[in-house]
């Protein structure tokens, strides 16, 4: 009996939907404004998350990075935070359980680089062999930087195909020689294109031996290293982990109650910081834009007690003939919650056209994604904003009395 009065009750609302088309269609237009902007929030946020985790699974679970860094505090007291060539000379004499570490100096700067008439600027890295694995780095034409280029420091480079473009080089440009600074350098490897994430070129760039961009730096003291290390066993993480701020720690003369001028993270651990973010981030944009859902329940229920004044003979009749006050009030229930589903489907499907559009409509921007969790959110809460703000006008239909019913004009 019970399956009879649902079934039926559905029945009676979807006829009631499709009799008042266009102002069904009003009725959900909040419901609807409110699921796409979330869904499209959502799905750009974590086609950008899942990007960037994608590019730190590359660095491998036992990596570790040490860089500088500096509180607001000692800033303003004017302290300056590095960590030095000695500091790495150090970490790589005095730490057990290392696979590999390479050194990283110049990332945040720049240079100017020529060839022939040609001049543009770039970024100029100076590190190691390791750091093709670091940053993923494949070759298109040569090769990349030996252990032999370090020790000896040879004037060689490897660059990306925008370096390559913009000092009009030719498409093989193995053997010819450019110039960084005051200094001549021999290419001897072409990057592949990786093309732009987040509006940063990923081809823009320069790679010569470590110890050939400390013979060019004039003052050692002012250079700022970042480490970045695999280990042989990843069972030794914590361990190396705690051997490399003790270490530094020494070496930087930290006292027992002060802060470390330096961060020793995880890849892991830089992940849970882009991801706490971006969580953060969705939180609040979804949160803003959902305020449109609770609007668009207040309409919803609006035009059901319109339409419960409406219908009130209607109601009257179906009193009149047998009709349950739980038939009465699941039928104008189901009409509101079937508004709210229809409004979150079709929500759903235009915010999920909305973010693959502007994540094309973006340069190199990652596609868009939208996770299970986030279409289920959107059907839920759609079903929730029927069900509460259905519950008065069904409840009102309900509650009629039929003698009164039948009277009203």
């Amino acid at each position: 009996m019970l399956l009879f009065d649902i079934l039926e009750s559905l029945s009676s609302a979807l006829r009631s939907i499709r009799a008042h088309g266009f102002r069904s269609f009003l009725t959900t237009l909040g419901i609807i404004i409110g699921v796409a902007a979330v869904i499209a929030t959502v799905s750009i946020i974590q086609g950008l998350q899942f990007t960037i985790n994608q590019q730190f699974e590359g660095l491998g679970t036992n990596s570790l990075v040490v860089q500088s860094f500096n509180t607001f505090e000692r800033r303003l007291q004017g302290k300056i935070a590095r960590i030095t060539p000695e500091d790495f000379d150090m970490l790589s004499a005095r730490v057990d359980g290392i696979a590999t570490i390479s050194p990283i100096i110049g990332g945040n700067g720049g240079g100017q680089v020529r060839y022939g008439s040609q001049v543009t600027a770039t970024q100029v890295v100076g590190s190691n062999h390791s750091y093709q694995d670091v940053a993923q780095l494949y070759m298109k034409y040569g090769r990349f930087l030996s252990e032999t280029d370090d020790l000896t420091r040879r004037r060689v480079a490897v660059i990306g195909e925008t370096v390559r473009e913009n000092l009009n080089l030719p498409e093989n440009p193995i053997g010819e020689y450019i110039r960084i600074g005051e200094e001549w350098m021999k290419v001897v490897g072409l990057g592949e294109e990786r093309g732009q994430i987040l509006g940063q070129n990923q081809d823009n760039f320069i790679v010569i031996p470590y110890s050939t961009m400390r013979s060019m730096s004039g003052n050692q003291n002012r250079l700022d290293v970042t480490v970045q290390m695999s280990l042989s066993n990843l069972d030794e993480l914590e361990t190396v982990q705690d051997r490399v701020t003790i270490l530094l720690r020494n070496a930087h003369d930290i006292g027992p109650e002060d802060d470390d001028d330096f961060q020793v993270q995880t890849s892991e651990q830089l992940t849970d910081t882009f991801n706490t973010i971006l969580s953060s981030v969705t939180v609040v944009m979804g949160g803003i834009v959902g305020i449109s859902l609770l609007v668009g329940g207040i309409g919803i229920m609006n035009i059901m007690l319109v339409s419960v004044t409406e219908r009130t003979k209607e109601i009257g009749i179906c009193k009149a003939i047998g009709a349950k006050r739980h038939q009465i009030l699941m039928q104008f229930l189901f009409e509101s919650l079937l508004l709210c589903l229809l409004g979150g489907m079709v929500g759903l499907l235009i915010g999920y056209g909305v973010g693959l559009a502007a994540s094309a409509a973006i340069p190199n921007f990652p596609a868009a994604v939208v996770p299970a969790w986030a279409v289920l959110l959107a059907v839920g809460f759609s079903a929730m904003v029927g069900l509460v703000f259905g519950i008065m006008p069904a409840a009102k239909a309900a509650n009629l009395d039929p003698i009164e019913a039948l009277r009203y004009e």
